[in-house]
């Protein structure tokens, strides 16, 4: 891994003017200068298509087939969402963590990880206290309302704007093992649709409509997620499966697992 743990989380690229641009510190925040590239374009493309069509069809899902759809659940969906993320995302790499103990040591693997804990604390933080003033904003009076509305909507856009990052690097995974990333996405994306069927008493459509609109997300994850891991393994010999130290460096010299 080198020496790339080290270096500053925004590289410099943060300036006071930008926190003008939720967007802006979100992408600083939530992607910072640790997290790896991608190996080649055709992989930045799968991940792009994997975020694009996964957010397209849980969207689609709420602003058109949703009999109770308010503007105002978004923090709170925003927040649980954080909080499915929060549970899943240890669960899912602790399970990987003990397939790769039968091929080395995971202890190399600990300053990364500690880098992706923090990133998941920060953006479940993030969505809790968004949700948090839009709550507080209710119990008090115009002008304290008025602020704090002010506050969430600067903070619901920075979340907004982090779930975008994260759903493409999600949570920096990348740096542990180049096949996390969509792994994470395509268990996550399945937790969700299938929380979102047993919630299935608020749907406006037919049951048949309903569980194609709900799968179409997971389903088509999965499918990119497929296509990026085949590529990393045929191109650059990666495998999920296999410890990522035991991993040789790609054609270019690049680190396979990391910076």
């Amino acid at each position: 891994m080198g020496n790339t743990h080290r270096r500053r989380w925004t590289d410099g690229d943060l300036t006071f003017g930008s926190f003008l641009l939720p967007h802006r510190v979100a992408r600083a925040v939530f992607h910072p200068a640790w997290i790896p590239e991608a190996l080649d374009p055709v992989v930045e493309r799968l991940k792009k298509a994997r975020v694009a069509v996964g957010f397209v069809a849980a969207l689609g899902v709420h602003l058109f087939f949703e009999i109770r759809f308010s503007w105002d659940e978004l923090p709170r969906n925003a927040a649980t969402a954080a909080l499915v993320l929060f549970c899943v995302t240890p669960l899912a790499t602790g399970a990987m963590l003990l397939v790769w103990r039968r091929g080395g040591t995971v202890r190399r693997l600990r300053a990364r990880l500690f880098d992706t804990a923090k990133l998941l604390s920060l953006f479940t933080a993030s969505a809790f206290a968004c949700l948090a003033l839009f709550a507080v904003g209710d119990m008090v009076g115009t002008l304290p309302k008025i602020a704090l509305a002010g506050l969430g909507l600067w903070t619901g856009l920075f979340v907004i704007a982090g779930a975008v990052q994260l759903t493409g690097n999600f949570f920096g995974t990348g740096a542990v093992h180049r096949c996390l990333p969509p792994l994470l996405a395509t268990v996550t994306s399945w937790v969700l649709a299938l929380s979102d069927l047993a919630d299935s008493g608020d749907r406006s459509m037919d049951n048949v409509i309903g569980v194609g609109c709900i799968l179409a997300a997971p389903v088509t994850v999965t499918a990119i997620a497929l296509l990026e891991t085949h590529r990393l393994k045929k191109r650059y010999g990666i495998r999920l499966m296999a410890h990522p130290a035991l991993l040789v460096p790609a054609h270019n010299g690049r680190n396979p697992y990391g910076g």
